[in-house]
């Protein structure tokens, strides 16, 4: 028992450490091209090659879990991670923190597939959305390590410390990934008996190599693709919406958009106290309409009060989807395509969010900062039909 609950809190900090990175950059980055002589535009290369290491990773996550497992993965991943994070705080010149990007990426994306793998099969969906809620403690901490570290450093070099010390955490936890590697087998799968929200009779697995698998293999890693649209495309452009085309001031419209990502970890958290007993497909259903809602509340030109209540309830909507999909992923699959499956809708969420908020931007340009709340309904209308005609298959 003791065992048991020593992995899930590994588990969960393993969670939290991915999320640090993730909220830092951001706040590193003023301080990071004045060091390096760099224009603001140049993170833009460093977020690229990240992403496309964590993609490429996650698409790979299939075939190395099969052959490594998920306790040398996780452990690997760390040891990558908290390296190139080392690095990024002792680089001497841009082209090194373009360079650790890579590897960075690399070991995000294989933490975030091995991990989400691992719960899907083995806990239940209660754990599995207080997994991502771990995720948002971690990239809310993240920011205020690097703001402190910043405050503390003298010369505009806090961020190398800041850096440093993120990078030694993910060390230490790797360490701790390795004293514990004998315990990740002893968690035996979750029952599925009587989850899904409601279907009719037990959950039917897709046979191999049908059509009906084929199609549900591509429908999978679409709604992932879409989900980083609707939450990072409406993060991304929230504030703009209210700055430039509504005339709220900075304060405010950042104190709404944190409060929007705050929505989404708090969510998670309730999610999990009754994801369990609605099932993982009533709560994706619910909780796309529940974003719908906020979404189109945030669209409507109002006042601060209603586009922070949009917002909120848009997080809250979004919080379940994410890890009740993911969740789901083994009662559709063979155990050999779900381990396929989970690492291309982890990589598919990542190149989600490098390609559709981008989109939203194009068109809040030509058409103007109203265009985006559409655009993200427009993103959750397809979610909602690629999710519908998933469950369909299954």
């Amino acid at each position: 028992m003791v065992a048991s609950w020593l992995l899930v809190a590994v588990v969960y900090a393993a969670f939290i450490s991915l999320g640090l990175p993730d909220g830092a950059t951001g706040v590193a980055w003023p301080a990071m091209r004045a060091t390096l002589a760099q224009p603001l535009e140049a993170l833009g290369l460093v977020s690229l090659v990240g992403t496309i290491g964590s993609a490429l990773s996650g698409f790979a996550s299939g075939r190395v879990l099969a052959r490594l497992g998920t306790p040398k993965v996780v452990l690997i991943s760390g040891l990558l991670t908290g390296s190139a994070l080392l690095g990024f705080g002792l680089a001497p010149g841009y082209l090194f923190v373009v360079l650790l990007a890579l590897p960075l990426g690399f070991g995000a994306g294989s933490v975030d597939a091995g991990l989400n793998h691992y719960a899907a099969e083995r806990w239940s969906s209660r754990r599995m959305n207080w997994l991502h809620a771990s995720w948002g403690i971690g990239a809310t901490l993240g920011p205020l390590a690097m703001t402190a570290a910043i405050a503390a450093g003298s010369g505009g070099q806090g961020w190398r410390a800041g850096y440093l010390a993120i990078g030694a955490a993910q060390l230490a936890l790797a360490f701790v990934f390795l004293l514990t590697l004998g315990l990740w087998d002893k968690a035996p799968p979750v029952s599925r008996a009587g989850e899904g929200g409601g279907a009719p009779g037990a959950p039917r697995k897709l046979v191999p190599g049908t059509r009906g698998a084929r199609l549900a293999g591509i429908l999978a890693p679409a709604t992932y693709a879409l989900y980083a649209g609707c939450e990072v495309g409406l993060g991304s452009w929230a504030a703009s919406v209210m700055r430039d085309g509504r005339g709220f001031d900075a304060t405010v419209a950042g104190s709404i958009v944190a409060l929007y990502f705050g929505s989404i970890t708090a969510g998670r958290v309730v999610s999990g106290l009754v994801a369990d007993r609605i099932g993982n497909r009533r709560m994706v259903r619910l909780g796309l309409a529940t974003a719908a809602v906020g979404v189109a509340l945030f669209s409507l030109p109002l006042g601060p009060i209603a586009a922070a209540a949009g917002l909120a309830l848009a997080g809250f909507g979004y919080a379940p989807v994410y890890p009740c999909l993911m969740h789901e992923t083994p009662r559709r699959f063979d155990p050999e395509t779900t381990r396929k499956v989970v690492g291309r809708q982890v990589a598919s969420a990542y190149l989600g969010g490098m390609v559709l908020p981008p989109a939203l931007g194009l068109a809040a340009g030509w058409l103007g900062a109203g265009a985006v709340g559409p655009g993200v309904l427009a993103y959750i209308a397809l979610m909602s039909v690629a999710v519908l005609a998933l469950d369909r298959l299954t």
